[in-house]
């Protein structure tokens, strides 16, 4: 295993999910919840299956499209997506 590449990976994962709405529902469940274990296996599990699907596309799209070019889509679209929130009207 390269465990560079394992700590880089959670290290991006677990900051970018802090706060974010997933996060966010997970919390409201336990809240209401009576089975704090039963939330949090559920939404680990579907953490779980969110990346491996994740994992899968880009192992398939990366034989067509360089992993150069895959960056430079993501970032152009988180650009994109981040001014259309900022310039949207409330």
């Amino acid at each position: 295993m390269n465990w560079n590449v394992f700590l880089s990976t959670f290290a991006a994962i677990f900051v970018a999910e802090l706060g974010d709405k997933t996060q966010l529902a997970t919390l409201s469940a336990a809240v209401g919840g009576s089975s704090r274990w039963a939330v949090f296996l559920g939404s680990a599990l579907a953490l779980v299956a969110s990346s491996a699907i994740a994992v899968v596309a880009g192992e398939s799209i990366a034989r067509f499209v360089s992993p150069l070019w895959l960056r430079r889509i993501a970032g152009v679209a988180f650009v994109v997506m981040g001014g259309l929130f900022l310039l949207r009207p409330r």
